[in-house]
């Protein structure tokens, strides 16, 4: 490929102590936990609003919060979920249960709702939030960065700060500062798991209706109608459409198969096939079942669910067998209780058969128990003054499909920017950092952190 040498000078920017990358569930709680710690935060948003995948996504569900006894994921997240309670912005008649205690249970709620929310939140603690703004450049030397290049409509800018957070997803900033990572589908690792555009519908008649998720039935007329031309793609991976209010639901249905979220000309096939798939989707709802028989796409999401791309090699890279195990760590910096959710990687009979045999045979948590997220997963091996938060978090492929979700990504952006505040007050590094101080610090901000035993140092494998 040919080069094009860009010089030019730019405008620099002064005086941050956290510059966070992405307000997601990750970055967005990071942004707020450093706000309200008295750092004074810059929150690059791509899109234009907070949220990620639970906004612009229209992932308008949190996964499982709780062990089936008690709730695990505490601190901002906790708080996000009652505020949206409180408000009238969850599912209408959701029993706070799903949340506070049950078992392997989804919340739903309104993703308008969730933005608010998360507005008001950011402007509370002082974040500036800029949104339509992408991180496209960093200077970084012996792993420690100075700045990065922030692009919106106003043009390049140059932002000096302290403290880094990579909350992208896709370790855009890491992969910038030179960070090592994983990537699915390269190096000897499996294909990524595939995406999925999420969908708002209208129209269904919530009185009577039944969520057919993955039934053996549907399996069936999805694969007669497949061989008639209704779908493009043989996928027996149907979730159907769940409530969020008395108008409309969601669907997290239809995989995007083999598509490379950091290619983004396969990302763009990608929104364009999902899209497709989604009114494959409502005619198929439309002809089975009567309670859809009025069913009417509303909206697509602006971004696409991704669930696999880069995972950043950490100073601790969370595995499987710790997963197996229930490990818990002095240095945990949040609890959880999902299963292992790897989704069929292609179409045929036999990968979706894997899938659901593995929903059963993957160690699956029973009530009661947890594992813990070592601190060491949000800090990229060596680095300074960068951490990174949510899906592109350290962990191997397995657990990889447990902790990529809003709850987790959101306990580990509080906890990277809690890092953050504390190296800034103390002079030390993110790979050198007391970590007893941070729990008793996350302690203090209501995160569930129950380990008897504390120590001045992460664990490192």
């Amino acid at each position: 490929m040919d080069t094009f040498r860009l010089i030019r000078d730019i405008p620099v920017e002064d005086g941050y102590d956290v510059i966070v990358a992405g307000g997601g569930p990750a970055g967005a709680l990071a942004a707020i936990a450093a706000g309200r710690l008295g750092a004074k935060v810059l929150l690059a948003e791509a899109t234009g609003c907070l949220g990620g995948m639970g906004t612009s996504g229209l992932v308008c569900a949190f996964d499982p919060m709780a062990d089936g006894e008690k709730m695990l994921v505490g601190g901002l997240m906790r708080e996000v979920v009652e505020t949206l309670y409180a408000r009238g912005f969850m599912k209408p008649g959701i029993d706070p249960d799903s949340w506070r205690k049950k078992y392997h249970v989804w919340s739903q709620f309104q993703s308008e709702g969730l933005k608010l929310v998360l507005d008001e939140m950011a402007k509370d603690a002082h974040v500036e939030v800029r949104f339509f703004t992408r991180v496209i450049d960093a200077s970084c030397e012996e792993k420690r960065v100075d700045g990065v290049v922030l692009s919106n409509i106003e043009g390049y800018r140059y932002i000096r700060a302290k403290c880094f957070i990579d909350a992208t997803g896709d370790a855009v900033l890491s992969q910038l500062c030179g960070a090592a990572f994983h990537q699915a589908g390269k190096d000897g690792e499996d294909g990524p798991m595939p995406a999925t555009l999420a969908s708002i519908f209208a129209g269904v008649e919530w009185d009577r209706y039944h969520r057919p998720s993955q039934c053996p039935e549907c399996v069936e007329l999805i694969e007669k109608e497949y061989e008639s031309g209704m779908f493009e793609q043989c996928d027996r991976h149907f979730v159907g459409v769940s409530k969020v209010n008395d108008a409309v639901g969601y669907m997290n249905g239809g995989h995007i198969f083999n598509m490379d979220a950091t290619d983004i000309h396969s990302l763009s096939e990608g929104m364009m096939t999902g899209r497709r798939i989604v009114r494959q989707y409502e005619a198929f709802l439309k002809k089975y079942f009567d309670t859809c028989r009025n069913i009417q796409l509303v909206a697509t999401g602006a971004l696409m669910g991704v669930r696999e791309s880069r995972r950043v090699i950490g100073e601790y890279e969370l595995n499987y067998q710790d997963y197996l195990s229930r490990r818990h760590f002095p240095d945990q910096i949040g609890l959880f209780n999902k299963f292992v959710d790897i989704h069929p990687r292609d179409c045929s009979r036999e990968e979706y058969d894997r899938f659901l045999r593995e929903k059963d045979d993957t160690g699956r948590l029973g009530q009661g128990e947890s594992f813990g997220l070592p601190y060491g997963i949000l800090v990229p091996k060596g680095f300074k003054n960068l951490w990174v938060a949510g899906r592109c978090a350290s962990s191997d492929q397995w657990v990889h499909g447990s902790i990529r979700v809003m709850p987790a990504c959101g306990m580990m952006g509080q906890a990277a920017a809690t890092a953050a505040v504390q190296c800034i007050r103390t002079g030390e590094t993110a790979d050198t950092l007391n970590t007893r101080t941070l729990v008793e610090t996350l302690r203090e901000m209501d995160a569930f952190l129950p380990q008897e035993e504390l120590s001045d140092t992460m664990t490192k494998a």
